[in-house]
């Protein structure tokens, strides 16, 4: 079951049409209630099967938000936009009458606007912290009752500063750190539902980057030429740094037995999050991370405490998680992502923090080069009480590293797989905060999966494993470049991606047909300078005018343009215009020579690729109108 919980002023709705063909009866077509918590309701499939669970697990969550909130009213509102997963008509009425009559016996007002209709509400949202949350709720089980339990955890929210002091999130002095401020309330409220597009959206689609598929399942892709193009060039680039650090590259499955018996208990936990297929009268479960085929690989093999700590790594292609339709956004959060992950196995905790250590530096250099720096970034770790004190100065340090205040969620005890972790996130221009980056001790999973090692006694031990994305999904990398850019925007800055990641990187105009052998001229002895290093230059052939070549130039954000005519054909030299003057000096000439020298220091770190459409940009189809 799903749940959209708003604490409002008034809900008030009118029935409209039936949506389904035998709908609820009705006697009355409207009603309002003021001062309610109102609860949107999607009955899952998962609920048939303990319908009674499900109510009395969601009615004691609505319970206890109700008097958190200090409400004596509760709306009861038929949502099922909530879900992809919707129970039968039949068994959604039937739980939600369940859900309503549950409330009757408890000290709270209720009312229940009817099932199976098309209605017009208003809605008045209070806004504060606490006024929007979202809940899924898993009925039956002893996994359920796992889920419950972590539910109730109480998380303890702090800043923790560079001179190791904690501080209460609500009395922190956010001065100068507005961003921190929005990340530390979008963490502690859990709101992950989308209220507006986000700027990265249109600048995605304008730019022919990728667009939503309306063919597929919500939160799958389509990457045109360019951001198939950016994608790649991300996707080798933390390959390559993970190699460097000594990952071992592997693929495993992208589906597994939902019977398996190491993997059947974990599911049972998160049922609702997974896409699930039949095969041979066998169901499959898409993966959601690399974990599962890792750790199986890890078990099968022979592993020696020399061989510690041992790091293997995939860039999956695709990992899959169904998440809630109204957290679906552009590259955001999607169904569908491209996920570096990389595990460590370690002999002890020793050896976990000091690998750690080397990750987290990892992490930081990996997102720096792509384009996202410190400030660009706010820092989340995630402990358990008894970790934190034994380990204060440990994490301090971490704090200083970044050099700047980080959150800290912390439990009085663990439920979690792991005792440390921390993030990396990427606040965006509507207030959302994003993980990129991230790492985490885990103390559970070398046991669950049987993995062992020899240690330098002979005997066998389960080692402690590291789970690390050095950027996170490459998508929501290109998402937060993107925002990145549009905050630049709105302070009336040229936005541009990294010139390594630009598909074209110097675009030559000729003033006059008889100059684009001239320009084809350039962009050969550009290529001819270095057989390795590929500086990406095209041609802008199209019968248009200069100007109106140079400001479609602009609006793809191409580095550097170069008007070509009489001048350059004799002189050889040109006077580029540069996207920013941390590229060049728009008012000086440069050989073909220099602007290869200038292009190669921003990209020569970087993986090497062609230009990837045609050189001339009249032949280029649009993929976007």
């Amino acid at each position: 079951m799903k749940l959209l919980l708003i604490h409002s002023d008034y809900i008030e709705y009118e029935v409209k049409d039936k949506a389904i063909s035998h709908p609820e009866e009705i006697n009355i077509k409207n009603d309002r209630m003021e001062e309610a918590l109102t609860v949107f309701v999607a009955v899952e499939k998962i609920d048939e099967k303990s319908p009674k669970q499900a109510v009395l697990d969601a009615g004691n969550e609505i319970v206890k938000t109700a008097e958190q909130l200090k409400v004596d009213n509760i709306m009861i509102y038929p949502y099922a936009h909530l879900s992809s997963d919707l129970a039968s008509a039949k068994a959604g009425k039937e739980i939600l009458v369940l859900l309503e009559e549950f409330f009757k016996k408890t000290k709270f007002i209720v009312k229940r606007s009817p099932f199976g209709w098309y209605k017009a509400f208003k809605i008045s949202c209070k806004g504060h912290p606490l006024s929007e949350l979202s809940r899924e709720i898993i009925p039956g089980g002893e996994e359920s009752e796992s889920l419950k339990k972590e539910r109730k955890l109480s998380s303890y929210w702090h800043i923790l500063t560079e001179d190791g002091t904690l501080h209460d999130v609500g009395e922190f002095n956010y001065n100068n750190r507005e961003k921190l401020k929005k990340f530390a309330m979008y963490e502690k409220e859990k709101s992950r539902a989308v209220k507006q597009e986000p700027p990265h959206v249109k600048l995605m689609q304008t730019l022919e980057i990728a667009d939503y598929e309306p063919a597929s399942d919500a939160g799958n892709m389509r990457f045109y030429p360019k951001g198939r193009f950016i994608k790649k060039l991300i996707e080798e680039y933390v390959t390559q740094r993970v190699i460097e650090y000594g990952g071992l590259e592997v693929e495993t499955p992208i589906m597994y037995d939902m019977d398996h018996p190491t993997l059947s208990k974990y599911l049972q936990r998160f049922p609702a999050r997974q896409y699930q297929i039949e095969s041979d009268k066998r169901m499959f479960f898409l993966r959601f991370a690399a974990c599962f085929g890792q750790f199986l690989m890890a078990h099968d093999a022979t592993i020696s405490y020399k061989d510690l700590p041992l790091k293997i790594y995939e860039l999956t292609r695709y990992s899959f998680r169904r998440e809630q339709s109204g957290e679906l956004t552009g590259l955001r959060r999607l169904r569908a992502f491209t996920m570096p992950d990389v595990h460590s196995l370690v002999s002890n905790l020793d050896m976990a923090m000091d690998e750690f250590k080397v990750r987290f530096d990892l992490s930081l250099s990996v997102l720096k080069n792509i384009g996202i720096d410190i400030d660009d970034i706010e820092m989340a770790l995630r402990t358990t009480k008894d970790f934190y004190d034994k380990n204060k100065e440990f994490l301090v340090d971490f704090v200083k590293k970044l050099g700047k205040p980080v959150l800290l969620e912390m439990w009085d005890e663990r439920i979690f797989y792991f005792v440390l972790k921390y993030e990396f996130n990427f606040v965006d221009m509507s207030d959302k905060a994003s993980a990129l980056s991230t790492d985490q001790i885990d103390i559970e999973n070398g046991e669950r999966y049987d993995i062992t090692f020899t240690d330098n006694e002979g005997k066998q031990k389960h080692p402690l494993i590291l789970h690390c994305s050095p950027s996170g999904a490459i998508e929501r990398v290109m998402y937060a470049l993107l925002e990145k850019e549009a905050i630049r925007m709105k302070q009336g800055k040229k936005p541009m991606l990294p010139v390594w990641l630009s598909p074209t990187q110097i675009r030559f105009i000729p003033v006059k047909d008889e100059f684009v052998s001239d320009c084809e001229g350039f962009v050969d002895d550009l290529q001819k300078i270095s057989s390795y290093y590929h500086i990406r230059g095209d041609i802008d052939d199209r019968e248009e005018s200069v100007g109106r070549k140079i400001r479609d130039a602009e609006k793809e954000w191409i580095p550097v343009i170069v008007v070509a005519g009489e001048k350059e054909r004799e002189e050889k030299t040109f006077t580029p215009r540069f996207r920013n003057d941390e590229l060049g000096d728009s008012n000086k000439s440069y050989s073909i020579q220099e602007l290869h020298e200038l292009m190669l220091g921003h990209v020569k770190d970087f993986t090497q690729h062609k230009l990837p459409l045609s050189l001339y940009v009249s032949k280029r189809p649009r993929f976007k109108g």
